[in-house]
């Protein structure tokens, strides 16, 4: 289980080993900037750079933006459910970050104290001529427990639940049309399905953890279940 200590610890020794990079195919930066962290009246989640509003889904886009959609998964630490995903065709980019909390501005350590309700997600940019909602919604599925509740391994606490944040009405009827699969074939889906809100991202050092490391994830494994 990481600690908070734990969470420090990590913080600090990526922070002084791997140097800063901005998400992959992004112009804006990846997390907040220190003033955005430090302000006493941060910027709305409208104007805040990097952070990603759902009022602007992806039914709603138009037609030139069509090419690319969003999806948002939770399910456990977000260095391994972005892991999952990279390599995935389709899948243009990915970043992890805290959203379906109580808190603005969160930072790692915050949602560590599990104060905050957040839960530690990715969000994935997709091709949906190359991969569809529901293949990845499938590979989320079989790569995590998802009859675990507030833990995912040796992880505990609300921060790594398993849940699945909706961006439209889509989105939502294939997440409960694959949980009743699940259901049929006996297994206890613990997976929420909510709608999606403010996305904050993580702190730099945390995009892309096990590219920058070289490890690989110590409790997300791909296991057929459909």
């Amino acid at each position: 289980m990481r600690t908070i200590l734990a969470c420090l610890l990590a913080g600090a020794a990526l922070t002084l080993s791997v140097p800063s990079r901005a998400a992959e195919g992004s112009t804006t930066p990846t997390s907040p900037n220190a003033e955005a962290r430090m302000t006493t009246n941060p910027a709305s989640p409208d104007s805040r750079p990097g952070v990603s509003n759902p009022a602007e889904s992806d039914e709603t886009q138009p037609a030139s933006k069509a090419t690319s959609e969003t999806a948002v998964f939770a399910s456990g630490c977000f260095w391994g459910t972005e892991y999952m995903f990279r390599e995935t065709p389709g899948v243009l980019s990915t970043r992890v970050g805290y959203t379906g909390g109580r808190t603005d501005n969160p930072t790692y350590e915050d949602v560590c104290s599990g104060r905050t309700g957040h839960a530690e997600a990715v969000e994935i940019v997709f091709d949906p001529r190359r991969v569809s909602y529901e293949k990845l919604a499938r590979l989320f599925f079989e790569t995590h427990d998802p009859t675990q509740v507030d833990r995912q391994g040796p992880d505990i606490g609300e921060q790594y639940r398993s849940a699945i944040f909706y961006r439209n009405d889509a989105q939502k009827r294939t997440a409960e049309a694959l949980i009743q699969e699940l259901t049929v074939l006996g297994f206890k889906v613990a997976t929420a399905v909510v709608p999606a809100s403010t996305f904050w991202p993580a702190e730099d050092y945390h995009q892309k953890y096990y590219e920058k490391t070289g490890k690989k994830p110590y409790c997300h494994v791909y296991k057929k279940r459909f």
